[in-house]
């Protein structure tokens, strides 16, 4: 399916002769603001998806007392499985296929979610012991809040970049 075959909100075939809109607040046609708040919400849903598989991957990996790159392994492993799948259940959920919806958020979420996952993990492991404090220390926490932070702030201007060039993000826009 196509986004002229969808309703923009949600997920639904358009009615015969009726055209699928956009999002028109979304960027473009609400200006500056519009851009900023779509690239921060996108980058928003872009670090839900990272945290989960990201704290999921060190909690495992930290509680069965792996190395450093094997937990790094799991993390980002985990945090590309489930910032896919947060940007494919509203596409499967409004009728696209597997297969399509994989590649609708490949497209949507690869260079955020691989950015993410870079500047995340470099900043756990360059903070001393925050790899081998184990999910029941504050240190633990706290490094992986810094560390999602710092992520949220590289990634914020290049979801913005992206998005106004009509890339990342903005594709899977046009099916919800």
């Amino acid at each position: 399916m196509t986004t002229d075959h969808l309703h923009a909100h949600h997920g639904h075939p358009a009615p015969a002769g009726e055209p699928a809109h956009h999002h028109s607040g979304h960027h473009g046609h609400g200006g500056a603001d519009s851009l900023n708040r779509t690239a921060f919400l996108a980058t928003l849903h872009c670090m839900t998806g990272c945290a989960i598989g990201e704290i999921a991957g060190m909690v495992i990996g930290t509680s069965l007392g792996w190395s450093m790159w094997e937990t790094v392994a799991l993390a980002v492993v985990l945090a590309f499985i489930t910032g896919f799948a947060l940007t494919m259940r509203p596409l499967l959920k409004g009728g696209i296929a597997f297969v399509p919806a994989l590649k609708i958020a490949f497209a949507a979420d690869f260079v955020s979610v691989t950015v993410m996952e870079i500047v995340d993990n470099a900043v756990m492991m360059s903070i001393p012991h925050a790899m081998h404090a184990g999910p029941t220390t504050l240190l633990f926490w706290g490094s992986m809040a810094v560390a999602l932070a710092v992520a949220v702030v590289v990634v914020f201007p290049i979801n913005r970049w992206m998005i106004a060039r009509g890339k990342g993000h903005a594709v899977v826009h046009a099916y919800h």
